[in-house]
């Protein structure tokens, strides 16, 4: 997806699918099947900030669209509305997948091996078969591996350590996997790799509780686990690839409100405000924080004692499209709070940025800045 939206069932789309789909005369929601009570189609700005956290955590660059959406996409079906069924080679993959689940099922009696070395070349074979195959991941989870990972965790041999919290973290890509590892409390044994592991293993932990948090129940276990902290010290403490992968892991935390002030109580704000150096290179990670955390008077106070505005009105004026949004959104939260927060915001000269993105940002931008100049200064002319 590049540009998801929300239909009237609650489901996500690509914008450009599901128009087609409604342009088709097709009332129903493709996934429920249940009719829509109207056609409009609403942004989705967390998956869209979900999907770039995640491209950017890959390494992954966003195709660039080539059709025209004049184009259609695809015919309509005549019959059912079901995608037809392609036959392919069952037997041989069948065969394919009998070797690999022989190959995994030895493996995985060796994760219980009382030889260090054993354990040691048994999580790095598994380590490597999760990184690429879908197949082998769902293989490697219905063999038992997950909870024997999980449990070397704890190991006292750090390669062994950051073997499985790496596995874990490959595993984690397939959805039912983020389910099974966190109902095999993976989780306090994840914040322990945070604690004590390898930079490689602590990176690794940041990123698989982001993976593990993309499931809504999963943001309030990992929340009320004692996550933060470690989250925060990474991101303070660690390496340049940790504090992205600490940032990442907070920006989705922090979606679930509950969160919101362990992140603050953990000592977030000040990190992120400093993150926000274009040197680090994580100003839209740091902002898009920020502008949760924003949210609740705890952030808010936090982000004016560490000095976080004079930044976010920069981010306004220089940032990222994506940095620009969230700064905006981030200040009108501040400005719709709180009077002094709002004359400082002014007195950062934040007017003529504003201005300006008022007229070239991103739709959500354009919406924030709206209010901030009807709702925010209208209010404060009223004040004065």
């Amino acid at each position: 997806m590049t540009d998801p939206v929300i239909v009237a069932s609650g489901q996500t789309y690509e914008r450009a699918f599901i128009k087609n789909w409604i342009e088709l005369g097709l009332t129903v929601c493709p996934k429920t099947r249940h009719t829509l009570a109207h056609t409009n189609l609403i942004p989705n700005y967390t998956v869209k900030a979900l999907i770039a956290n995640w491209c950017e955590l890959n390494n992954v660059k966003l195709p660039v669209p080539t059709r025209s959406r004049s184009q259609p996409f695809w015919r309509r079906p005549s019959d059912r509305l079901l995608p037809r069924i392609v036959s392919s080679p069952t037997t041989e993959t069948r065969a394919d997948l009998s070797g690999l689940e022989t190959q995994v099922k030895k493996l995985v009696e060796d994760l219980n091996s009382d030889s260090i070395d054993t354990q040691r070349e048994a999580t790095g074979q598994l380590r490597l078969l999760a990184k690429h195959n879908m197949d082998n991941r769902i293989v490697i989870s219905n063999c038992g591996a997950i909870t024997l990972l999980v449990n070397l965790l704890r190991s006292t041999d750090l390669k062994i350590q950051e073997n499985a919290v790496t596995a874990l973290l490959n595993l984690s890509i397939n959805d039912n996997n983020k389910t099974a590892i966190a109902n095999a409390e993976a989780i306090e044994p994840l914040i322990y790799v945070l604690e004590t592991g390898s930079h490689e293993a602590k990176e690794n932990s940041a990123a698989t509780l982001f993976s593990l948090s993309v499931i809504e129940e999963n943001k309030v276990r990992i929340g009320r686990s004692g996550a933060i902290g470690p989250l925060v010290d990474l991101l303070g403490n660690g390496t340049p690839r940790g504090k992205k992968d600490a940032a990442t892991a907070l920006f989705n935390l922090s979606i679930f409100h509950e969160n919101k002030a362990r992140i603050v109580a953990a000592g977030a704000v000040k990190h992120l405000v400093e993150l926000m150096d274009p040197a680090a290179g994580m100003v839209d990670k740091a902002v898009a924080v920020l502008a949760n955390l924003a949210t609740i008077p705890e952030g808010r106070n936090a982000i004016g004692q560490q000095g976080g505005i004079p930044v976010l009105v920069e981010v306004v004026e220089l940032g990222s499209a994506r940095g620009k949004e969230n700064a905006a959104a981030a200040l009108l939260q501040l400005c719709t709070n709180s009077n002094r927060f709002c004359n400082n915001v002014l007195q950062e000269g934040a007017v003529p940025p504003l201005v300006a993105l008022s007229q070239n940002g991103t739709p959500r931008a354009k919406e924030k800045v709206h209010i901030f100049f009807w709702g925010v200064l209208g209010l404060k002319a009223k004040i004065s």
